[in-house]
């Protein structure tokens, strides 16, 4: 038997061998190439925090300084007003959209193998749950004793009751904004690093 004979033929050689190519001619799907959500995802969550950022931004340098240089009944009487107001469709869909976008762009970061990616996403997700805490704990308490308090034109001690609400809420509201605004940072690397696992 010749040489020739006992080689084997390169058209017999198993198929998807050649320019990386798998089984059948399909080039093989990367980790980075999985999960088509998790880029809009992202995106998306990254706007629900930036929103919430910059409205609790907004009460820091705007609305309460504003506020506070009005005297008690005016600040007692527009702060049950924008209480009653924010409790809208829009404002909830954000703010509770905000946590679910932000926890499903870290799985589905994880999923499709972006893991640096993945903690971003995550951490920015603990660090909105800790925002929301402060909220439930601090600021809607506040929000309500403050509604009880009833019609300012009846408050025999309004300045007692802006006292009692102002210095507590406000500090609360700086930490609300530091946190989404960290928040914010964690998820815009996240897209820095998701934009360069798609290349």
């Amino acid at each position: 038997m010749s040489s020739s004979q006992s080689s084997t033929p390169a058209h017999r050689t198993a198929p998807g061998a050649f320019d990386g190519l798998a089984r059948g001619g399909v080039p093989p799907v990367a980790p980075a190439d999985r999960g088509g959500a998790a880029g809009p995802v992202l995106v998306g969550a990254t706007l629900a925090m930036g929103l919430m950022a910059g409205l609790f931004f907004a009460f820091d340098v705007a609305v309460m300084p504003g506020l506070a240089a009005g005297d008690d009944r005016t600040y007692v009487t527009a702060m049950q007003h924008i209480n009653t107001s924010i409790e809208n469709g829009v404002f909830g869909l954000v703010f509770v959209g905000a946590l679910v976008a932000t926890g499903a762009a870290a799985w589905l970061q994880h999923r499709a193998g972006r893991r640096r990616a993945a903690l971003w996403a995550a951490g920015a997700t603990l660090l909105y749950g800790v925002a929301l805490m402060v909220t439930m704990g601090v600021n809607i308490p506040l929000n309500n004793d403050l509604a009880a308090a009833g019609d300012p034109s009846r408050i025999l001690d309004l300045a007692a009751v802006r006292a009692k609400f102002e210095g507590t809420w406000v500090a609360a509201n700086v930490c609300r904004t530091a946190l989404c605004t960290a928040g914010l940072l964690a998820l815009g690397r996240a897209l820095v690093l998701h934009g360069r696992g798609a290349r």
